[in-house]
């Protein structure tokens, strides 16, 4: 049994709270259990209880056995000297303060089917150890719990940019454009795509805005993935060339080119196709950041990223190498992909910023506007029954994934402390 449990049962009173005795017979009555400290010091501050005929204010700690107050070394620590009840699973020891007062310890009363219920959610070999029991979850519990994943989700990655935006002594555009070339490398990539948006400032690319080709050259040579190119046709030698000389004109020291994996992707998303069409969408709009704050809308978003590549591109995927013409233009799911994973959380941490909660608003809305994601995760929870119709729930699916079933948090999630609360019923 893990002692945080021993915290859930106390803090949401999930046992029978009365005819309570302490371990000498005093009838207890719990009127308030105390605030949950997460800080040093007693487990829970600020309690309420009446043993005997005495009403107490003051500490609660807790622990599996009585013994562990002496273990942990609390008599002779003056910060336990105002705990008024230990609250223990076992009892097998007297405890005293540091002033040799001896405390009042209450002997848990674990009910056998939450105890029960707690071992199947702990011992279960599936990936959501409460799958089994999820249809006994009302459906207005599921839908409140998605709704905080949702906002929980946006507030870890906004915490995120946050960081991001004082690396960058808050300059929103260069945050945007580090951001947004991350999620260009669509997971496999993404940190050499990151790295190269740190080593390659963003007005440096704004200088020659309007030269596409000079766009490729500073991607594709500060990638590395230019130097590792053998081939001499006539656009890679002259993306060479220029980008030798933008190199020296803004002392550029460009990345390792082997850290871009292209094994077991396809060819349509080699770093190569991506870096093209990150350069096409940098030459056709202006001020990527401020655009999408003043209209963040789907249609809009959508317009701005359906990019295609140079006319090179669409014969080739790497340099030289001549493959038949496609046009290689971000797909929808690509579309989606940077929408919920890079406009979303960054308008949620402006608009955060801002204080602005129209715009934080219309940021959880464009989620809604997104197709469900399709991922093992979103797949597996589809299968307990969770039909995901938008971005938004399976956002929320991923986080609850991700946060709480593959760490067995179970104590933090809604679903387990609400069949816990259920196995209490008769």
């Amino acid at each position: 049994m893990k002692e945080e449990l021993l915290h859930h049962i106390w803090k949401y009173r999930l046992f029978a709270s009365h005819q309570l005795t302490d371990t000498e017979g005093s009838t207890i009555d719990i009127i308030d259990v105390g605030h949950h400290n997460l800080d040093a010091g007693p487990d829970f501050i600020n309690a309420k209880i009446k043993i005997g005929d005495t009403l107490w204010a003051g500490n609660v700690e807790i622990h599996k056995k009585a013994s562990d107050w002496n273990a942990h070394k609390h008599p002779t620590n003056p910060a336990y000297n105002s705990v008024i009840l230990h609250v223990v699973a076992e009892c097998n020891t007297d405890i005293f303060t540091q002033e040799g007062r001896k405390i009042p310890q209450l002997k848990l009363p674990l009910t056998p089917a939450l105890l029960e219920q707690w071992q199947q959610l702990e011992r279960s070999p599936h990936k959501i150890a409460c799958h089994l029991h999820l249809h006994r979850i009302s459906d207005m519990i599921k839908t409140s719990w998605l709704e905080a994943l949702v906002i929980e989700r946006l507030e870890t990655k906004a915490s995120r940019i946050d960081s991001l935006l004082e690396q960058n002594k808050n300059n929103w555009e260069e945050t945007f454009y580090q951001t947004l070339a991350r999620n260009f490398g669509f997971g496999l990539n993404s940190d050499p795509f990151e790295w190269l948006a740190k080593s390659l400032p963003i007005n440096y690319i704004a200088k020659h805005k309007n030269q596409l080709l000079q766009i490729e050259a500073l991607l594709f040579g500060q990638s590395g993935l230019l130097q590792l190119s053998q081939a001499t046709d006539d656009y890679t030698v002259q993306l060479k060339n220029e980008y030798a000389f933008l190199q020296q004109k803004f002392s550029l020291t460009p990345i390792d080119g082997s850290l871009f994996k292209m094994m077991r992707l396809r060819p349509a998303n080699f770093p190569h196709i991506r870096l093209a069409q990150l350069a096409q969408l940098i030459h056709t709009s202006s001020k990527l950041f401020s655009h999408i704050v003043e209209n963040p809308t789907y249609s809009s978003l959508k317009k701005m990223f359906a990019v295609s590549t140079s006319p090179y591109w669409e014969t080739h995927y790497t340099f030289g190498e001549v493959s038949p013409r496609k046009t290689k233009k971000l797909g929808e799911k690509a579309i989606n992909s940077i929408i919920i994973n890079t406009i979303v959380p960054i308008l949620f941490a402006y608009a955060k910023r801002k204080n602005n909660d129209e715009l934080q608003e219309k940021s959880v809305h464009l989620l809604e506007s997104c197709a469900a994601e399709d991922n093992s995760i979103v797949r597996n929870w589809q299968e307990m029954g969770f039909t995901a119709t938008s971005a938004y729930q399976t956002q929320a699916l991923i986080q609850l994934q991700k946060q709480y079933c593959q760490t067995k948090k179970c104590l933090y999630c809604r679903f387990g402390h609400k069949l816990l609360q259920l196995s209490l019923q008769p």
